[in-house]
């Protein structure tokens, strides 16, 4: 159940009014605040009408495509107006107004390629070496949208160094059996 508008505001505990459970609300003050409604003017006979609504009076024009919009349609960025239309389309500056919404996951690949090849031995010969130098060429490469830390980094160069010092290992060894004679 939806708590009233005097318990959002208040800074101590609210009982809730269907099952009496305290609850403490913290709001963001702008939720609280009322907004105006945009009263939206109809265009007289020889005035800039909006692209959009024919009907209603332009406020100002697009800054990347010279359209009239009305105060409905107006979408301000970076101190300038744009219609609805060119920041869909992300033209000019108006790219910059999208948000990422994703992200390679360079830690995640880097620990996953030598782990993965160890059901496949033989290709560890490669991926040993390679997790060490994509993990050091990705270091500075953004993590993710949320919060994650270098330690898949950090186990992807030890996989992969312990991948190669195995196979030097395994080299040195057959190399004194050939030089020994098997014995």
């Amino acid at each position: 159940m939806p708590l009233p508008d005097r318990a959002l505001a208040a800074e101590d505990l609210t009982r809730c009014t269907l099952c009496g459970a305290e609850n403490q609300v913290r709001v963001f003050p702008a939720a609280l605040r009322s907004l105006p409604q945009v009263q939206l003017e109809t265009a007289l006979e020889g005035e800039a009408a909006c692209f959009d609504h024919p009907a209603k009076r332009a406020v100002a024009a697009c800054r990347h495509c010279g359209r009239f919009v009305c105060q409905l349609c107006s979408v301000e960025f970076s101190g300038e107006i744009w219609c609805p239309a060119c920041v869909m389309a992300r033209a000019g500056s108006a790219a910059e107004a999208n948000l990422e919404t994703s992200r390679t996951l360079y830690d995640s690949i880097a620990l996953i390629f030598p782990l993965m090849s160890l059901v496949v031995w033989p290709l560890t010969m490669v991926t040993g070496p390679g997790a060490v130098v994509y993990s050091i060429v990705k270091w500075r490469a953004p993590l993710s949208l949320v919060r994650r830390f270098r330690w898949r980094f950090v186990a992807a160069i030890l996989i992969g160094l312990s991948l190669v010092a195995g196979w030097l290992l395994l080299l040195g060894y057959v190399l004194v059996r050939a030089r020994t004679g098997g014995r």
